[in-house]
Parts: C-alpha cells; structure tokens; sequence
C-alpha cells in the first residue's frame, strides 16, 4: 500500500484517497454501460486490488458528497522525468457539468506545485466526448499510440498521446467556468 495523499478541494469536486466503503460505488459507476465500454473488466475484486488498495495511487472523485468516480495517478518516482500519468471515469449522472475538467484541473495543480512537469493522458482515439474535454482543459495531442487497446471484442484500437506542461500553465489549468454559477 502506497502513502495517501492530501485531501483536494476545488469549486464543486473533492479528491480524496479511497476507502474500504467506497467499494460498492466505485464499481457502480464502472459497470454503467457508457463507463465500462471503455473501462473494461471491473469485478468487486479488481476494484479492490487496483483501486481501494492503492490510496496513493487512486483518488474518490467526490461531488456533493457523493462518490461520482475515480481518478487514478501515476507518478514517476525517477527525477529525471518528472511526469504523472492519469486516468479519469466519470459517473454518467455527473458528465456534462465540467466536473471531469475541474477534478483533472485540481488535480493537475497538485502535481506541479509538487514538481511534477508534464502531465499525461491516453484515451482511446474514439472517445471523442473525452478528448473534447482534455482539449478545453488545455491538454495538446502529442501523436497516437498504436494498437494501444485490447477491446472486448479482441481487436485492437488506437490512443491518442495528450500532454500539459508546466511551462505552459505555470499554476496548473484554470478550473472550468461554470454555466449559471
């Protein structure tokens, strides 16, 4: 088990490490059918080795209290390049709002006040609806990643390469304005 990591306030989104409780929610959201046709596979016991026992690795995307998803980060231990790759999935009931945006925004300024410098992300090139929101937030298409992806069905599809530096936003990504706030 890894170090938990500070709790992160933004406007509307909280990230939080995840908890024994927050199990039965986690995969809730992973097995709606517009979550799980790009986050393949979840079972209760992959929720737990991969996301509830990996406090430092996972954050509980929490909105009004509620666990609305799960952010997972990957920091590179090896100065020399100083990157954190995420992942990001979103309950349906919380798409549309920006929240994906704002949780990736706040999570993005933590990493490099703490001397991250590149953030990266890899989504399937089909997920259209997602790269939209990482090109709003910021993130550049860097190439594709070919064959990246082992879909259901056994073929193989494409990521595209997206990437945010530090230089190009010194204090992190603003967070999302939000519509009759």
């Amino acid at each position: 088990m890894t170090n938990s990591q500070p709790l992160l306030t933004g406007p509307r989104v909280t990230l939080r490490d995840p908890h024994t409780s927050d199990a039965a929610a986690l995969l809730a959201v992973l097995k709606e059918p517009e979550v799980a046709f790009w986050w393949v596979g979840f079972d209760e016991q992959r929720v737990q080795n991969e996301l509830i026992a990996e406090p430092g690795t996972t954050r509980v995307i929490e909105v009004a209290g509620q666990v609305a998803g799960g952010l997972i980060v990957l920091r590179s231990s090896d100065a020399e390049y100083p990157t954190t790759v995420m992942h990001i999935f979103l309950a349906t009931a919380f798409r549309g709002q920006r929240l994906g945006e704002e949780t990736l925004a706040l999570a993005i300024r933590h990493e490099f006040a703490n001397g991250i410098t590149r953030v990266t992300l890899d989504p399937n090139i089909n997920n259209s609806g997602a790269i939209r929101s990482y090109e709003r937030l910021g993130f550049v298409k860097v190439g594709v990643l070919r064959d990246y992806q082992v879909r259901p069905s056994g073929a193989l599809e494409d990521a595209l390469f997206m990437d945010m530096t530090r230089s190009d936003f010194p204090n992190g990504p603003a967070f999302p304005e939000i519509a009759n706030a």
